[in-house]
């Protein structure tokens, strides 16, 4: 039983890492920040008034933080993906245990040398695999434990990520050129849904694994006919276009707040004039989507066999009218499907008894609000992560960096064949 808050500073005081923060201020007997690491001075403050905590307990980076006396329990680690290494060690080797950020690496040496590094020490280290946190990825996940399905013959999923979602993130965004971000659109949107089938299969590996996709959509030569360069700036297109900068963000100028206005935080209230003067500036938010410099695929295809002769499949499909996350998973006993965003799983089972076929089951989880981050992942994680600290059991859904391996090994695999387009072994 946990008698007293789990402390932690956050390194990378960007949106996600506030977001696991937030449970300090909601039940700050679970959860106290004492400090932050992070080189903008603005958000180190936003941090200590938001938390509490003295001014000397603010360091502009990792490495500075590492420098000091350890004075907390664990460190909320934030930064951006290819951070992760440079950020993570040395706060490891001080002792901290870690709320580590997913894709906690960027290629397979990285994951290699994160791994040592927590074995070596001994951390807690727990990746933030949210999605495993849902009422929705939760209930699956306790019928294929009950053996309500049986075995495992074959898993599904399926992403379609949102034209905004796609613009904002993955083509004009921190995550649309794998030369700066080091990331791959399979590794930063959808080593979440990989992580998926593998708790899913539990203790069965992958055997092989193989991938195709390209950038179908957005490249030059998919512009509308005399698209400018800058939406709000030199095209025609300005109140037509599907991509329209002035569409996606100025008449929706909440809806990816902390990504598109990131450049005006630093002012309470920005007015909608700074906001599309910003848009004619040199923002990566004020380009044409099809003359950015994205080079990460719009699509992509994945296919795993396990080792006992499962097969599993991940489809991610970028620039759809509406966000949606499917799962179909038939067994040898029945089947289990389901949307994310609808809130009910289908649960049918073989009846061969006169007059049936299956008998099914659909559960209403309408009661969840989901509306929260990741469906009420973000909170659930944030709190397991403290009972995981605290030394209280794991829950079904923990996600500690051993966990993590596999997903994470199955998208550099996928990756690497869809490169040299040949099965690669696991």
């Amino acid at each position: 039983m946990q008698t007293k808050p789990v402390t932690a500073i956050i390194v990378g005081g960007g949106h996600r890492s506030f977001t696991y923060a937030e449970l300090a201020l909601k039940q700050p007997e679970m959860l106290k920040i004492v400090g932050i690491a992070d080189p903008n001075p603005f958000r180190c403050e936003k941090a200590r008034k938001m938390f509490g905590f003295p001014k000397e307990n603010c360091f502009s980076s990792a490495d500075e933080l590492a420098a000091v006396p350890k004075f907390a329990d664990a460190v909320i680690n934030g930064t951006m993906d290819h951070q992760h290494v440079e950020t993570a060690i040395p706060l490891l080797k001080k002792g901290y245990d870690m709320l580590l950020e997913k894709p906690f690496a960027v290629s397979l040496d990285e994951l290699e040398e994160i791994v040592k590094t927590v074995e070596e020490n001994g951390n807690k280290v727990m990746i933030c695999h949210v999605l495993r946190y849902s009422p929705f990825y939760i209930a699956i996940k306790e019928r294929i434990l009950a053996g309500e399905i049986g075995d495992i013959i074959s898993i599904n999923t399926f992403e379609h990520v949102s034209y905004h979602h796609i613009s904002t993130s993955y083509v004009r965004g921190k995550w649309g050129n794998s030369d700066n971000c080091k990331t791959s659109m399979l590794l930063a949107k959808c080593c979440h849904d990989l992580d998926i089938m593998m708790w899913m299969m539990g203790d069965v590996k992958p055997q092989t694994v193989s991938s195709c996709g390209s950038i179908f959509q957005f490249k030059p030569e998919m512009a509308p006919e005399n698209a400018g360069t800058k939406c709000l700036v030199d095209c025609p297109h300005v109140d037509t276009c599907l991509y329209s900068t002035k569409r996606l963000y100025i008449d929706h100028p909440d809806r990816w707040e902390c990504y598109v206005w990131a450049e005006l935080e630093d002012r309470e209230n920005a007015t909608i004039e700074e906001k599309i003067n910003l848009l004619k500036s040199d923002s990566p938010y004020a380009k044409c989507i099809y003359k950015s410099d994205n080079n990460v695929v719009d699509h992509q295809s994945v296919m795993v066999r396990f080792e006992n002769g499962a097969t599993g499949t991940h489809n991610m499909i970028g620039g759809a009218a509406r966000p949606l996350r499917r799962i179909e998973i038939v067994g040898t006993k029945g089947e289990i499907y389901g949307e994310f965003e609808h809130n009910d799983i289908h649960v049918l089972k073989i009846n061969p008894d006169p007059g049936c076929e299956f008998d099914e089951e659909i559960i209403d989880l309408s009661s969840f609000d989901m509306s929260q981050g990741h469906g009420g992942g973000d909170l659930g994680l944030a709190k397991d992560f403290v009972s995981y600290v605290s030394g209280e059991k794991p829950s079904v859904s923990c996600t500690n960096i051993f966990d993590s391996i596999a997903g994470h090994k199955t998208v550099f695999l996928a990756d690497e064949s869809m490169a040299c387009g040949k099965t690669i072994k696991y």
